[in-house]
């Protein structure tokens, strides 16, 4: 059930090997899937073209998920080269480092607007742009990327931790809205993993101790876990899930504070 032979998607977000969404990428396209990924800037080009260089016939395009107009251009291209697209992962995050370093109480006013519009915001806006591409095969499915500290404080993750409760709040009023349309919209909080974005939290060689130590599982997650739930989501075999947070984290959000 978890085939996405003759499927096209769309994968926002990877910056390197490591990325959440490289992993979701390789799942999907050894699942069947042709794969256009995007880039943010000149800097990533490069990463993500040689990571491309191992699936089959991808398609590249330049994406900054700040700017409309660079977003409308990826639909047009898409839709040009695919015909259509069957799913859209989202793994586009970004905080100033000040507001990962300073207490809360600091965040400033500008540092607030970049986290939620790139974290959060995006989402919406690259699945409005691209439904009319899933309403052309039929319908889809759209996935993104949270993490506990929505819910929980975690020392450090400070703004973006609001970004993802905002992330979270958009799957659930985007499924309620693209449901009759028979796209589904789910998010998977994963577990703490060594990626770009985590390099950016201090002490985060703590919480991946702190997970050993106390989840279910006695022990972290790994990438193709969270690549194997994604395309779970992402296919047939998750047809009637939508607006869901699917916890992929050894079990960490259920033990409670001793």
């Amino acid at each position: 059930m978890s085939d996405l032979t003759g499927k096209y998607g769309l994968i926002v977000g990877v910056a390197n090997k490591r990325s959440i969404s490289w992993a979701i990428a390789q799942a999907a396209a050894a699942a069947g899937a042709r794969l256009a990924l995007t880039y943010p800037s000149a800097r990533l080009e490069e990463n993500v073209r040689d990571l491309a260089r191992q699936l089959e016939n991808p398609l590249l395009a330049p994406c900054d998920v700040g700017s409309d107009g660079q977003i409308a251009d990826l639909a047009a291209t898409i839709d040009r080269d695919f015909g259509g697209l069957d799913f859209l992962v989202h793994g586009a995050a970004f905080a100033p480092a000040a507001e990962l370093s300073n207490s809360f109480l600091q965040t400033s006013r500008e540092g607030f607007r970049i986290a939620l519009d790139v974290s959060a915001y995006s989402l919406i806006g690259l699945t409005r742009t691209v439904a009319p591409l899933m309403e052309k095969r039929g319908g889809g499915s759209v996935l993104t990327l949270t993490y506990l500290g929505s819910q929980r404080v975690f020392t450090n993750y400070n703004v973006m931790g609001v970004a993802k409760a905002a992330l979270e709040a958009s799957v659930r009023y985007l499924a309620a809205d693209l449901g009759p349309r028979n796209i589904r919209v789910n998010a998977i909080s994963a577990g703490p993993i060594k990626t770009l974005a985590a390099a950016g939290i201090s002490g985060f060689s703590n919480i991946l101790q702190v997970y050993r130590d106390r989840a279910p599982l006695r022990r972290n997650v790994e990438l193709g876990e969270v690549a194997d739930a994604a395309v779970f989501l992402l296919s047939a075999a998750g047809r009637a899930v939508t607006g869901e947070v699917l916890m992929v984290d050894a079990g960490f959000h259920v033990v409670g504070g001793v």
